[in-house]
C-alpha cells in the first residue's frame, strides 16, 4: 500500500524541490540573499504540495480500489512541509563540501524513523509503522539540518544580487528532466499495481527496493563530491576529465561489484535477508539488478549535465529517451511482471548508450572513455558473477549461508584473475586507488 501511494503522491517530491537543490549547488555565485528566498520558495512549495496531496487523498484510494489509502496518503502529505524548510539546509552543507555534516543529518532522521517504525510494527500497527517512520525520519532530519547548517534564512530578500530567476530557468529544466525520469521509473508500478494488485506490486516492489537500495547510498555521496567539484572544473578541460573518470570509476566498480555478486546470489541472500516468502521476487530481483548496472553505468552523464550548466540539453535528451523507455515498458505488459522487468532493464540499456551520444554531441565531455570504463567494469565483474553463481550451484541448495560463501570466495577468486590477465581493468583499479590523492588537490 505504501508503495502504492508513492507511485502517484512521489511526483510531488519533484514539484518540492523544483530542481533548486541542484542550482544552487551547481551556480558559481550564491549571494545569502539567493540562498534565503531559495530557502523560502522551496518551504512554500512544500506547503503548498502537502496541501495538495492531502487534498487529492481520495482520488488516490479510488484509483487503486482501496480505501485504507486516504488516511493513509493525508498524514504522509505532511511530509513534503517537512522536506520543504530542509531542502536549502542540505543544499547549504552540500555546495560547502560539509558531506560529514550533511551525511549525519540524514542518517539521524533515518534512525528516528527506524526507532518508531520499528515500535509500531512491534506494538501492532501494521502498515501505519511504514507512514510513522516516514513521517519522523522527514522531521528527525529537518531538525537536524537546521542544527548543522549553522546558517538562518532571513527575511525575503529584493535587493537586486538576490534575484532567484537564473536559479529558477535551471531548476526548471532539471525538475522537467526528473518528472520524466520519475514517470519511467514508477509507470511500472503503477501498472502493477492496478492491474495485478498489492501482492505482486510487493513482490516487485521488494526487489526493485533491493536494487534501489545501493544505488541511492553510493549515488547520492558521489554526486555530493563530484557535482560541486565538476561545477568548478568545467573551464580546465583535462583536470575535468580527470576527476569526472576517476569518478565514474569508483561509483562503477562499487556498484557493479555489488550488484554482479548479488544477483549470482540472488536466491540464498532474499530468503536470508528477507525470508522463504519472498523468493518468488528473487527471479525479479535478478533481472533488475542488471538494470541497475546499466544505471550505474549512466550515472557521469547526469553529472556531466548539471555540472556544465547543460539542464536545457537534459531536458531535451529526457524528451525524447523518457517516452521511449515508458513506452517499452508499457509494452512489457503484455508478458506479465518479467516482461515489464526485462522491458525497464532494456530502457535502461537504451538511456545509457542515448546519453552517451547525446552528450558526445552538446559537450566536449569523454564519453568514449566514459562507455569504456562502463564497458570494462560490465565485463570483468559479470564474468566474476557468472562463475560465482556456476561455483555455488554445486553446493547444498538447503544451505544458503554455504552458498554465499562459496559464491563470495569464487567470486574473490575470478576477480584476482580478472586484475592480473587484463591490463586495461588493472588500470581502472589502480585509477581508484589514486582517487584520494586527486580529490585532495
Amino acid at each position: 500500500m505504501l508503495a502504492m501511494i508513492v507511485a502517484i503522491v512521489g511526483v510531488g517530491e519533484l514539484f518540492r524541490d523544483f530542481g533548486l537543490t541542484t542550482a544552487s549547488i551547481q551556480a558559481r555565485h550564491l549571494s545569502n540573499g539567493q540562498r534565503t528566498n531559495l530557502f523560502w520558495t522551496n518551504s512554500a512549495l512544500g506547503l503548498c504540495l502537502g496541501i495538495v496531496v492531502f487534498l487529492s487523498a481520495g482520488l488516490v484510494a479510488s484509483f487503486y480500489n482501496e480505501p485504507m489509502l486516504k488516511p493513509l496518503t493525508q498524514v504522509l502529505s505532511i511530509t513534503f512541509l517537512f522536506n520543504g524548510i530542509s531542502t536549502q539546509f542540505k543544499a547549504h552543507l552540500n555546495r560547502e563540501l560539509q558531506l560529514v555534516r550533511l551525511t549525519a543529518g540524514d542518517l539521524i532522521g533515518q534512525i528516528a524513523g527506524l526507532a518508531l517504525g520499528l515500535a509500531m510494527a512491534l506494538n501492532g500497527f501494521g502498515v501505519w509503522a511504514l507512514i510513522g517512520q516516514q513521517v519522523l525520519q522527514s522531521l528527525a532530519s529537518l531538525l537536524a539540518m537546521i542544527i548543522l547548517a549553522r546558517w538562518r534564512p532571513s527575511r525575503i530578500s529584493r535587493d537586486t544580487d538576490a534575484s532567484i530567476r537564473p536559479f529558477l530557468k535551471f531548476g526548471w529544466n532539471i525538475m522537467g528532466s526528473q518528472l520524466l525520469s520519475y514517470a519511467t521509473t514508477n509507470v511500472s508500478s503503477v501498472i502493477i499495481g492496478s492491474q495485478l494488485g498489492a501482492a505482486p506490486l510487493g513482490l516487485y516492489n521488494r526487489a526493485y527496493q533491493l536494487v534501489v537500495l545501493p544505488l541511492q547510498q553510493l549515488n547520492a555521496p558521489a554526486s555530493r563530491v563530484a557535482l560541486p567539484v565538476l561545477s568548478r572544473l568545467h573551464s580546465e578541460a583535462d583536470r575535468y576529465k580527470e576527476f569526472l573518470l576517476a569518478g565514474q570509476s569508483i561509483l562503477l566498480h562499487a556498484l557493479v561489484l555489488i550488484f554482479a555478486f548479488t544477483c549470482a546470489q540472488a536466491e540464498p541472500l532474499i530468503r536470508l535477508v528477507l525470508g522463504g516468502q519472498w523468493m518468488a521476487s528473487a527471479p525479479i530481483f535478478q533481472i533488475l539488478a542488471i538494470s541497475g548496472v546499466f544505471q550505474a553505468a549512466g550515472y557521469a552523464t547526469y553529472w556531466v549535465f548539471v555540472s556544465k550548466g547543460l539542464s536545457g540539453s537534459q531536458l531535451r535528451y529526457a524528451l525524447i529517451f523518457r517516452p521511449i523507455a515508458i513506452a517499452m515498458i508499457a509494452l512489457g505488459a503484455i508478458w506479465g511482471i518479467y516482461g515489464i522487468a526485462w522491458m525497464y532493464t532494456g530502457s535502461m540499456f537504451v538511456g545509457w548508450i542515448f546519453g552517451l551520444i547525446w552528450i558526445s554531441r552538446v559537450s566536449d565531455a569523454p564519453s568514449l572513455s566514459m562507455f569504456a570504463n562502463g564497458l570494462r567494469a560490465i565485463v570483468g565483474y559479470g564474468a566474476a558473477g557468472a562463475i560465482s553463481f556456476a561455483a555455488a550451484s554445486l553446493v547444498d541448495p538447503g544451505s544458503d549461508l554455504q552458498r554465499i560463501l562459496v559464491g563470495a570466495a569464487t567470486m574473490i577468486l575470478a576477480l584476482g584473475i580478472v586484475f592480473f590477465a587484463w591490463s586495461a581493468f588493472r588500470r581502472d583499479i589502480m585509477r581508484i586507488v589514486r582517487a584520494a590523492k586527486l580529490l585532495r588537490k
